[in-house]
């Protein structure tokens, strides 16, 4: 979700199934991931990414906003401004004149007249029909804007359309390469924000990539802004759970930032955040901890208050992964004493955590309608509060009131599969099978548009699924997902994952159920060969 955006992937927390068998997969919640810098290229994410080992209920204020007492001469000046770009644009005698003149109104203007206005200017441009620079620049704009609508079928058809003309004025040597580029650059970004806001990540990160090998044809190798390019793609990398691929990205983007600004930028310190989630999502807890530190000495050497906040929350959840326990109670107390109101959940005395909650949803009711994203991700925070009390029914009721708020946003796409992959599976552990099912299938649909359909996360969403047919005695549906999950998480896991593992045994069981003996033995036999190589 998004705090100006979406919803992190946090970290997916293994959880074990209450009854014997069938095997339950880990929980997931899928959360999108941030930009952290302010300069980021990636339009459509701005969410800090967190360190989500199970956060323990630290609930802050919404920002408060106060207003602006010159808006009233602003508002004035900015009507002034509009109508004398639209008395210019009227006049304008040659398509060089209209195009600026557009662009500056788009500046200052309304999305909706910023369209039509570069609609009119789209028509005089492309009279003659003949490809040019500025059509593509201007169908490049008409997709900006109407990504800024959330018209995101519209806008994809304007961007590919400006990404097929651009290969035809480079190939067909038009114009010049080096004007080119620059609006290549600028295409491929927001095809990239398009798919991603479409669910399409996967596709979108084909589009990031090519941006940046834009920036780096026309940059300096140590250019800074080649350096937020590389970290900006290391963190489209960690919003699809590909860390490994994100690392390489990461820590070039901590060369150039270190080398041209020194170890106390606060890029340098974006920079170590990022790497800190990643080691953290490949269980490199110590290595985290270090970029942490490192990170949270530059913050508070630059006054970022709220960004060093949530560096002492990613500190605490990195510390309660390594098990020192002694230092998260402390760091989680240092982080209360910042905060305006202590609403640390206390771990032990439920009734005063149960309490604290209420007090937090009464509160997050009032501002749904106002900040329904921020709300979204609050009431998903507060549900995996309660789950860890038991606190089922009250965990599943948050998350089909996360459900309520994201379905209605098309770009949420990917939280909603998240969410409901973890409304399903609660609903299994309480034995509502026939429940658990719609939002389980619901969860696959929508992380394989995401990920693909290959993707790891949409294996154990599987196979939860297989355990929930097979809970209602339908082994040979049951049987079916089961080998669906198996060939997915042998593939994206290897066939010796613990996952894999447990996949293949439910599988067995199936086949068991079945009464397909032969082939039960088969897979039982591969388990026991399985653990024997683990």
């Amino acid at each position: 979700m998004k705090k100006a955006s979406n919803l992190l992937l946090s970290k997916f927390n293994r959880q074990r199934s209450i009854k014997a068998a069938p095997l339950l997969s880990r929980a997931y919640i899928f959360e999108n991931s941030p930009s952290s810098s302010s300069s980021s290229q990636f339009h459509s994410t701005g969410r800090h990414l967190q360190c989500c080992a199970k956060t323990r209920g630290l609930i802050f204020k919404l920002h408060q906003f106060q207003t602006n007492p010159s808006r009233n001469l602003n508002t004035l000046r900015k009507l002034r401004e509009k109508s004398d770009l639209e008395e210019a644009f009227e006049s304008g005698k040659t398509s060089g004149e209209m195009f600026r003149v557009f662009k500056d109104m788009e500046a200052c203007e309304d999305p909706e007249k910023a369209l039509s206005f570069a609609d009119r200017a789209l028509k005089v441009l492309d009279q003659d029909g003949k490809p040019s620079l500025l059509v593509a620049v201007a169908l490049q704009l008409m997709g900006s804007v109407s990504y800024g609508l959330k018209r995101f079928n519209d806008s994809l058809g304007y961007l590919n359309k400006a990404n097929r003309l651009l290969g035809r004025l480079e190939e067909e040597g038009i114009a010049n390469v080096e004007k080119i580029r620059p609006v290549l650059h600028a295409v491929q970004l927001e095809l990239g924000n398009v798919k991603t806001a479409m669910g399409r990540r996967e596709e979108a990160l084909l589009n990031f990539k090519k941006a940046l090998e834009i920036k780096e044809m026309t940059l300096g190798k140590d250019s800074k802004e080649l350096g937020v390019g590389y970290r900006d793609l290391a963190e489209a990398y960690v919003s699809v759970l590909n860390f490994k691929e994100a690392l390489p990205f990461s820590l070039k983007a901590l060369e150039i930032h270190r080398k041209g600004l020194g170890h106390n930028s606060v890029e340098v310190a974006h920079d170590r955040r990022i790497l800190g989630v990643i080691f953290t999502r490949m269980e490199e807890h110590e290595k985290a901890l270090e970029q942490n530190q490192l990170s949270q000495r530059v913050l508070k050497n630059w006054g970022l208050s709220s960004e060093l906040l949530r560096a002492e929350i990613d500190a605490a959840n990195m510390q309660i992964a390594l098990g020192k326990y002694d230092e998260a109670i402390n760091t989680l107390k240092s982080i209360v004493q910042q905060t305006e109101k202590d609403t640390l959940c206390h771990w032990e005395k439920f009734a005063d955590s149960k309490r604290c909650l209420e007090i937090a949803c009464g509160n997050l009711d009032k501002k749904e309608t106002v900040s329904p994203i921020e709300v979204a991700e609050a009431y998903c925070e507060i549900s995996m509060l309660y789950e860890n009390m038991n606190e089922f029914e009250t965990a599943i009721s948050l998350l089909k009131r996360t459900l309520a708020i994201l379905e209605k946003r098309p770009q949420e796409q990917q939280s909603e599969g998240g969410v409901s992959a973890r409304t399903g599976w609660l609903l299994l552990l309480k034995g509502e099978v026939p429940q658990a099912i719609p939002y389980l299938e619901n969860a696959v649909e929508k992380l394989k548009d995401s990920f693909g359909s290959r993707h790891f996360g949409v294996g154990y969403i599987y196979n939860n699924l297989g355990a929930a047919y097979l809970e209602l005695d339908r082994p040979q549906s049951a049987t079916q997902i089961f080998a669906v999950a198996k060939d997915i998480l042998d593939v994206s896991l290897g066939p010796h994952h613990a996952d894999s593992i447990e996949t293949c045994q439910n599988l067995s069981k199936a086949y068991s159920a079945m009464g397909s003996y032969t082939l039960a033995i088969e897979f039982q036999q591969r388990v026991i060969d399985a653990w024997e190589g683990h």
